[in-house]
């Protein structure tokens, strides 16, 4: 476990950065405007949002090396090709590259679901939600750095080399997806169940959940520019970042070693309520102390949302479950930012917080009414799984 993370956080780290990396690209190597550098930022992760579901699919049927390896090489290509590329034609590729990232963020998760029992999982998933937090602060902090220092294109095939070298790491290390013992549902001779059968309303909730978690993670970092920038303080934006990430840390080793779960949309609705006062905040000093909050709840609601995907999926099709979770979860970060950007434009920057925060209160309500549906209008077998919690007892051993 302590290796896989430690590659897989190499490798994630990397893979956050290359937005970053490609902005940079197009917009100080190519001398092109930002609309430009959003339009390939757009493209790769539009990719990563459709790959992931994929590439779980192939994960589950043909098994983690050969996907690893195959994304890696392909990685590879892209990104010692990609300086050289016309920019319609790094358009594409950059879409191709997304469908075809190396699922290290998926495969992680999967591995934590297999190498951990049910009483340890929500304590792993805690520590995995603190490495992606690590990994938002490390990537693109190094990426705008070595830019300062070097040339963009010299970044690009750093972040290109750290990727490849992050999956091909992972491959070495080949960890078990599926659990060895018999309480895996799905494993060995069950095979791979219809999707009819485990994608029902419970796994929508929290699918729904992750969605509306990180939109209104995205929505609070562009709040906090507009906030800094009003207040002519931009310079401290990295400041409230490392502040917001920090506590995030905290917040997900303090819950990580509580000795009971709590369930996702509760989780999620305290940080809707949170963030929306971190809008009366107008300078730096007090933007630090409104994020701390928000911070402490953001890893153990990543967390949650992991643990309940990997609970209600059957190991067989953890690959595609944890692939659609990465889907809505980069979906989420696609559409916070222009969301709560129209917010913004029509009120004032801490209207940017309230957007956010309201958004994450909607995702909460969402979660919870599907997921408190009556028992008679779930599918048996499919969604009998308490989300962030046990599986009941009538659901255990239905067919």
């Amino acid at each position: 476990m302590a290796s896989l993370l430690g590659v897989s956080l190499l490798a994630r780290a990397a893979i956050t950065a290359d937005v970053m990396a490609l902005t940079m690209h197009v917009v100080l190597g190519r001398d092109m405007s930002y609309a430009a550098a959003g339009g390939v930022a757009a493209a790769l992760t539009a990719g990563v949002a459709l790959g992931g579901p994929l590439l779980g699919r192939v994960i589950d049927r043909r098994g983690l090396r050969p996907v690893l390896l195959t994304t890696a090489a392909l990685q590879a290509v892209f990104w010692l090709c990609a300086p050289a590329l016309p920019y319609g034609v790094l358009l594409g590729a950059s879409f191709a590259a997304g469908l075809l990232m190396v699922p290290v963020q998926q495969v992680t998760r999967q591995a934590i679901a297999a190498m951990t029992t049910a009483a340890q999982r929500r304590a792993a998933f805690a520590l995995e939600s603190v490495q992606g937090e690590l990994s938002y602060i490390v990537g693109p902090s190094v990426v705008i750095l070595c830019a300062a220092k070097t040339s963009p294109e010299v970044v690009v095939w750093g972040v290109g080399a750290v990727i490849v070298a992050g999956g091909v790491g992972v491959a070495l290390l080949n960890p078990p997806l599926l659990g060895g013992d018999e309480a895996e549902p799905g494993a060995g001779a069950a095979g791979r169940p219809p999707r009819r059968e485990w994608l029902g309303v419970r796994m929508i909730a929290v699918l729904v959940m992750g969605f509306g978690t990180t939109l209104l993670l995205s929505g609070v970092d562009l709040a906090i520019v507009a906030t800094l920038e009003e207040a002519d303080q931009v310079s401290w934006a990295a400041v409230v970042v490392a502040v917001f990430g920090g506590s995030s840390i905290a917040g997900g080793l303090i819950y990580g070693a509580l000795p009971r779960a709590m369930p996702t949309w509760l989780l999620l609705g305290l940080l809707g309520l949170v963030t929306i006062p971190a809008g009366l905040a107008r300078d730096w000093p007090w933007l630090c102390v409104a994020v701390v909050g928000a911070g402490l709840l953001t890893a153990p609601t990543l967390s949650t949302v992991a643990d309940a995907v990997s609970r209600l999926a059957p190991a067989g099709v953890r690959g595609e479950a944890t692939g659609l979770q990465s889907s809505a979860q980069s979906a989420g970060f696609a559409l916070g930012s222009p969301i709560v950007g129209v917010a913004i434009d029509v009120s004032v920057p801490g209207g940017g917080f309230a957007a956010a925060g309201l958004a994450g209160l909607a995702a909460a309500l969402t979660g919870l009414l599907l997921s408190r549906r009556p028992p008679a209008a779930r599918r048996a077998g499919g969604d009998g799984q308490e989300e962030g919690g046990e599986r009941p007892a009538a659901a255990v051993g239905t067919p």
